[in-house]
Formats: structure tokens, sequence, C-alpha cells
């Protein structure tokens, strides 16, 4: 298989290191298999830290270093920044424009991103991030009345097939991720500024984790997701 023949997949995720933790295994088994995988991080993390004496550009700075490093362990094709302020994303015609934009460049057949309706507690961030993008491949990446701009710079609608969701509370879907553990962690702890240096008793927590949800497939380690089907 050519890179031209490679099946796109695009991540979007919320902050730096949220595909990481939800859907790392997952990543890293789809780059083994030759998939071209693509990150979108919408936000510049520049909040994300408990420690009062760091400055929030140094720390933007610090975690796009980080999401570089991670890319590399796993292999993806590539990150695209698209540095909105932390804990400042909002549904609206910008943040929208954007992601339809990279839909239309990198033209998948998946898309993952996170769960957007999570009940209770969740990250405001995470809401608009999984709710736009949700918005961005239907139907606005498809319709090509939708940001016709792009059209004049060689951007032609596109038809994403599939989403993923990670962090869904009724996941349909579940993939293997025992073989690809140790890639998964190693990308997990690049982001060494939330997640801290990789150690033995982290990576128990983790096989803990993902080994529940293996069980529900017979299988030593899983991640789980909803999956909607968009277009065939």
């Amino acid at each position: 298989m050519t890179d031209n023949d490679a099946e796109s997949i695009l991540v979007v995720t919320p902050h730096p290191d949220d595909s990481e933790s939800s859907s790392g295994g997952t990543i890293a088994r789809w780059c083994a298999e030759g998939k071209k995988v693509t990150l979108v991080v919408c936000t510049d993390g520049s909040k994300g830290t408990g420690d009062r004496s760091i400055k929030p550009a140094d720390l933007a700075k610090t975690r796009e270093v980080e999401t570089l490093n991670a890319a590399k362990v796993y292999g993806l094709a590539g990150v695209e920044f698209l540095r909105m302020p932390d804990q400042a994303l909002e549904d609206n015609d910008e943040f929208r424009e954007k992601i339809v934009r990279q839909i239309r460049k990198h033209k998948p057949r998946i898309v993952l991103t996170v769960e957007p309706d999570r009940p209770y507690l969740r990250h405001r961030d995470h809401s608009m991030a999984g709710r736009v993008t949700l918005d961005a491949v239907f139907p606005y990446a498809r319709d090509h009345l939708a940001y016709p701009e792009h059209l004049d710079e060689g951007l032609e609608p596109h038809k994403v097939e599939e989403v993923w969701l990670f962090r869904a509370e009724d996941p349909d879907t579940f993939v293997d991720v025992t073989d690809h553990f140790e890639t998964r962690q190693n990308a997990l702890h690049s982001h060494v500024s939330q997640v801290g240096e990789r150690s033995e008793e982290r990576d128990q927590r983790s096989r803990d984790r993902l080994g529940e949800t293996g069980e529900k497939i017979g299988v030593a380690l899983a991640e789980s997701f909803k999956r909607i089907k968009v277009f065939r």
C-alpha cells in the first residue's frame, strides 16, 4: 500500500493529550496497520496545569513539543495545531470552518473525536469540540455551499464514512490494543507536563483500566468507542 492508497483517519482532540489517554492504543494500532492518521489539536492547552510558576504561553509551547513527540512515537502522518484558546471553545462559525477545512484537506474515511454529550460534569472544551466536529462532518463538509471560499483554495467537499467517539457513555465498538500497549504508553507519557514520567505503577493503572474493557470482548487490553456510520 502506498501513501496515496492508505486509509485516511482524522483525530480531532480538544487538548494536546486527550487522544493519548482515551484512544492511544487504537491510534497506535492504526498507524502500525499503515493507516494515514492525522491529529488535529483544537486548543493550545495553555491552562492545563496546577503549577502557578509557569506562564500560559510557555505551557502552550511545551505542550506542542510534547504532542510532536507523541506523534513521532505513533508515526502519525501529521499534526495540525488550531491554537484556539484553552477553556474557550465555542459552537460557532469560526471554529466550525476550521474543522471543515481539515476534513476537506485530509479527506478522512473515519473521524475520531470526543463524545460531546456526557452527562453531568464534563470539560466544556470537550463538549464543544465533539459537537462542532460532528456538525462539520454532516452536513457542512459535504455541502459545497458551506464555506464556498474553500473551493477557491482547491478544497472540495468531502463525505466522511464513519465517526468514532471516544469516552462514550454507551460504546458499541471495541478495539484490541493488547499488542500496542507499549506504543500507547510511550505516546501518553510524551505529555510529561500532564501525566508525568512513565513508571511501572502508572503502566499498571493503565493496564487495569484497559483490561476491564478487554474483558468485554475476551482480549487482554481494549479501548471502546461509539461508532456512527455517516456515508457508505
